[in-house]
């Protein structure tokens, strides 16, 4: 390494350790920004001559990468940012914390891929779904459809793992002479109305064995149909087929939609050559990703965790509230990070939790508290995390949380452990 690499390395290494001995959190941000600042060209010699695996996507990100990066660590060493900072300075947080590892999986942010994927040389490009997310941040979603498409269409040789049930992703990839389609499902189809190449409108339909068809009704320019690819590999509740034949899969994540995750994970690592009974056994070992899904206990209750962060997201982890817990907790904030605009929760189908203790709570739990209104479902609004938490009964309680929400209850409960245990 040069000079200026060497002191922005330095200098990175150094942020980190202060934000940690503050107690700021782990530092993967503020050593990122540091060594981007002092070394702009950081990231492409980070990741030089390393094969490149990049996930991207509305939802999944991060389940996606953890099952892939886990599948990929039985051929070598792994670079990854498994705490989920996924633009610029997580990139480049994970890419110094594993500038020894022999490979790199990461998970991007879709308006950050075309930079960081051309910077890293990236070899396979995970495309897992496109929906609206954070309009106050990101825009539209054919915006983010046309930037990865451009990226894509430039770039030949790269190998894509596209969802051909997703009718924005399938755009993205359609062009790409090294794709492979896999049909992961989409639990959420309000920002896939229309063909984003033509503005026609999709048909929705099924074939004679009942499985998913769309079709685009006005043609592309060449004549051509814009139609859902034939997949290479699908999933079901039955298990992963593909052309080496049918696999039980047996998750301990949850859903419909950590089925299809993990049907993508094990199709890029056989990309990046991990044998494919190998892949499907990482994907099943995972059980939580930063937290989510975990189970905690708080003074009597049982806390099951899910994180949700745009109408996709919570329309699939509402699928999985279990409806006999004692009580079910939703909680919104409004920060940067989640998106200020909170619009979106009248896009999401809250009408079913009937029998259920509700309670709304977090920074914008008056905004949520109207929409449940709204929806009929009877609630308390609780603002505070924890006090929440103790307005529901004694037993099994339900969290659904979004991105900051989340984290600050993770956070509260771990304080609240520790003094718990220095209490003896």
């Amino acid at each position: 390494m040069g000079l200026r690499t060497s002191l922005a390395v330095r200098a990175a290494d150094l942020a980190t350790w202060a934000s940690r001995k503050a107690g700021r959190g782990n530092g993967g941000m503020i050593g990122g920004l540091v060594a981007d600042f002092i070394d702009p060209k950081l990231m492409e010699q980070l990741g030089q001559g390393r094969p490149c695996a990049i996930v991207t996507g509305t939802n999944g990100k991060s389940t996606t990468t953890r099952m892939l990066a886990e599948a990929v660590r039985g051929i070598g060493t792994v670079c990854t940012n498994d705490g989920g900072d996924n633009m610029d300075a997580g990139v480049i947080s994970a890419l110094l914390a594993g500038r020894d590892a022999q490979r790199i999986v990461l998970e991007v942010d879709e308006l950050h891929v075309p930079h960081i994927a051309t910077k890293l040389n990236c070899d396979v490009l995970v495309l897992l779904n496109l929906s609206r997310d954070q309009l106050d941040r990101v825009g539209e979603i054919n915006k983010i459809e046309r930037v990865l498409r451009e990226y894509v269409s430039a770039n030949p040789d790269l190998t894509v793992v596209a969802n051909c049930d997703d009718v924005q992703v399938t755009s993205v990839a359609w062009d790409c002479p090294n794709v492979v389609w896999v049909s992961a499902g989409v639990g959420f189809t309000g920002d896939s109305t229309s063909c984003p190449r033509t503005g026609g409108a999709i048909v929705r339909t099924e074939k004679a064995d009942g499985s998913p068809d769309w079709f685009a009704v006005k043609p592309l320019a060449d004549g051509s149909e814009f139609r859902r690819p034939t997949p290479t590999v699908t999933v079901d509740p039955s298990g992963l087929h593909t052309p080496e034949g049918d696999r039980d899969l047996n998750l301990t994540l949850p859903g419909n939609a950590n089925r299809g995750n993990a049907a993508q994970a094990v199709t890029a690592a056989v990309a990046l050559g991990v044998p494919e009974q190998d892949a499907v056994a990482a994907a099943e070992r995972v059980d939580n990703v930063a937290g989510r899904y975990a189970t905690v206990n708080f003074e009597g209750r049982e806390v099951h965790l899910l994180l949700a962060k745009n109408p996709a997201g919570w329309q699939e982890a509402l699928s999985m509230v279990d409806r006999t817990a004692d009580g079910l907790v939703i909680s919104v904030n409004g920060q940067v990070a989640d998106g200020q605009d909170l619009s979106w929760l009248w896009d999401v189908v809250f009408e079913n939790f009937e029998g259920m203790k509700v309670v709304s709570s977090g920074e914008r739990s008056a905004d949520l508290a109207v929409r449940l209104g709204y929806a009929g479902v009877e609630h308390d609004t609780v603002p505070d995390m924890l006090n929440a938490l103790r307005a529901c009964p004694t037993g099994r309680v339900e969290v659904l949380a979004n991105y900051t929400a989340f984290r600050d209850l993770n956070k509260a409960l771990q304080n609240t452990a520790k003094k718990e245990q220095q209490n003896g």
